[in-house]
């Protein structure tokens, strides 16, 4: 007997077709119309949850699941599930830590670069006809300052030492043992002392807003925001309002707060670069994902252990 697998975030044909192979009944909910119509008739099918951190799981949906037995977050994040209405149904999570990594930190540099060094203002520009030659600030030798220093943070600042020889710090809930890497307990005081902030930390109520007016303030009119974490962690109306009057040198977005909606004022300004969060999204990323989802699915079907449970 099939599995039900409700699937709320898109997937490639392949990928589809791997889930299937491995033995899932799905059923595909990409929109609010495509979820609603299967809760109403197919609910009681449903015994995993296919989804991911900015998509979630809430507290409805799970009540409307009665057969639901496991929610598997693709990806690390899992901000927007409702862990505890899951746990009080006895219903087990997991999600993908260490399956996108590279892929993230790769982004974040190609953003932090691609920022500092206006590649695509200056692209655009010469689309338009226009020869502008303004000089850019150099990278190398800089000072990087890493909000969050998890798996994901310390492949940044791998890459950002090793290849830019950039001076390192960072903000993380406890100091790690990394020789050469400067440990604040204040975002104020990093953004401060950087030149290059990136957010790399986990979204949630924990952390919404963490980086606002007075850490804005901080960096400094010649500092440059990235953000590759969660939205959340920004906020979007005091970061506008920083760099339409340049209080920040520049911004690069791969995930903003509300998205997939980007705000006009944002969309104004030529002093910041967005991606529509993609960062984690290399083929080979996805794969690792989708692989370790399988894993974790058959585990709990076939009564072992979960790979890895949401703590």
């Amino acid at each position: 007997m099939k599995h039900g697998l409700l699937v709320l975030v898109e997937q490639t044909p392949e990928h589809l077709a791997m889930l299937e192979a491995a033995g899932f009944a799905l059923h595909l909910a990409t929109t609010t119309q495509h979820r609603e119509a299967i809760l109403a008739t197919q609910a009681h099918e449903i015994q995993a949850v296919l989804t991911n951190g900015t998509t979630g799981l809430h507290a409805d949906m799970i009540a409307a699941l009665p057969s639901l037995e496991i929610v598997c977050a693709q990806g690390v994040g899992y901000d927007q599930l409702d862990l505890d209405a899951a746990r009080a149904r006895g219903i087990v999570a997991t999600h993908g830590p260490g399956t996108n990594d590279s892929s993230v930190a790769d982004h974040a540099l190609a953003l932090l670069l691609a920022a500092a060094r206006h590649v695509p203002q200056s692209d655009a520009a010469i689309r338009r006809g226009e020869w502008s030659r303004k000089e850019r600030p150099s990278v190398s030798g800089k000072k990087l300052g890493i909000l969050g220093m998890g798996r994901i943070g310390q492949g940044i600042a791998r890459r950002a030492a090793g290849g830019f020889e950039m001076q390192i710090g960072y903000v993380s809930r406890h100091p790690h043992d990394i020789e050469h890497y400067r440990y604040f307990d204040d975002p104020v005081a990093l953004a401060a002392w950087c030149d290059f902030l990136v957010v790399a930390i986990p979204g949630g109520a924990a952390t919404r807003h963490l980086v606002g007016p007075v850490v804005l303030d901080a960096l400094g009119a010649e500092g440059f925001l990235i953000n590759i974490a969660r939205g959340s962690v920004v906020d979007t109306s005091a970061l506008i309002e920083a760099l339409a009057q340049h209080r920040i040198a520049g911004a690069a977005l791969d995930v903003i707060e509300g998205e997939p909606h980007v705000p006009a004022a944002l969309l104004q300004l030529d002093n910041v670069i967005l991606t529509p969060h993609v960062a984690g999204r290399s083929p080979e990323a996805v794969e690792a994902t989708v692989r370790l989802v399988l894993d974790n699915l058959h585990a709990h079907f076939s009564g072992q252990p979960l790979l890895t449970p949401i703590p």
